[in-house]
C-alpha cells in the first residue's frame, strides 16, 4: 500500500497510525508509521518494525551469507514480513519463502503493506504451526522461528517434541533461527532455561546469540561471521 510523502515525513517525528483491526487470534492489532517504517502491534507487543525489527536484523548482520547456498526458507510467523523484508531489502538475497501464520488479518495486513513491494517468490499457509510441521514432507535451508503471542511464546513451541520436528524438516546444511525474548529479568531466566534444557538437548551445537532485548538461539555457529 502506497504511503503519502506526508506521513513518512511526520512519522519521523511522531507515530502516524494507519489502522486498527483485531480477530480471534490477537484481539488488538494496530499498524503504524514509525521514522519510515511500518510497525505491526498488540497492545502489548510489537510484532514486526521492517528494517528496524532489532532482533533478526543484529542477528543477519551477524552470519556470513557468502557461505549460504540455501533457497527455501520457512518462517513460522509472518508478522508485517520484516524478515524477508531485511533479507530481499538490505542484504539482498533472494529466496523462497514458506510464510506459515495461523492469523488471517495479519496476513491480509502483510500482503496490503509489505508482500507486494518485494520480489521473493512467497507461499502463504494459513494454519496452526505445529501442524504445518508435524505434516510436513518438505526440507528447508532456513527456518525462522518467530511466534509469539503478545510477550510470550506459546508453551507448544517449547517442546522436545517441536524442536525435534523442527530438526526432521531442516536441509542438511540449513541453519534453524529462533526468536525469544529477553527483555526483562524473568525473560531470560525463561529463555536460558528453555535453551539449556530444550534447545540443547535437540540441537547439541546449538549457539544462543544475545541480540539486546532478545536471544536467536542458532542450530550451530556454522555461518556465523567470525569475530
Amino acid at each position: 500500500m502506497a504511503i503519502s510523502k506526508w506521513k513518512k515525513w511526520l512519522s519521523y517525528f511522531k507515530e502516524v497510525h494507519l489502522e486498527s483491526t483485531s480477530s480471534i487470534h490477537n484481539p488488538a492489532l494496530h499498524v503504524s508509521l514509525v521514522a519510515g517504517r511500518h510497525q505491526l502491534s498488540t497492545d502489548d507487543a510489537i510484532y514486526s518494525f521492517d528494517d528496524m525489527y532489532d532482533n533478526f536484523a543484529q542477528a543477519f548482520e551477524k552470519i556470513d551469507w557468502s557461505k549460504f547456498e540455501g533457497k527455501n526458507v520457512l518462517i513460522l510467523g509472518l508478522g508485517l514480513a520484516s524478515i524477508p523484508f531485511l533479507l530481499e531489502q538490505k542484504h539482498k538475497l533472494k529466496f523462497d519463502y514458506t510464510c506459515v501464520e495461523i492469523d488471517e488479518q495479519v496476513i491480509f495486513l502483510a500482503e496490503k503493506y509489505i508482500l507486494k513491494n518485494l520480489q521473493s517468490h512467497f507461499e502463504i499457509v494459513s494454519t496452526d504451526a505445529e501442524l504445518y510441521i508435524n505434516q510436513c514432507l518438505q526440507q528447508f535451508d532456513l527456518i525462522c522461528m518467530d511466534i509469539f503471542e503478545n510477550d510470550f511464546v506459546p508453551p507448544q513451541f517449547e517442546t522436545v517434541s517441536f524442536l525435534n520436528q523442527l530438526k526432521t524438516i531442516l536441509s542438511p546444511s540449513g541453519m534453524i533461527m529462533y526468536n525469544r525474548l529477553a527483555l526483562t529479568k524473568r525473560d531470560k531466566v525463561l529463555s536460558d532455561r528453555f535453551y539449556e534444557n530444550e534447545f540443547s538437548t535437540t540441537f547439541k551445537d546449538g549457539y544462543l546469540m544475545d541480540v539486546g532485548s532478545n536471544y536467536i538461539l542458532c542450530d550451530s555457529k556454522r555461518y556465523l561471521l567470525k569475530p
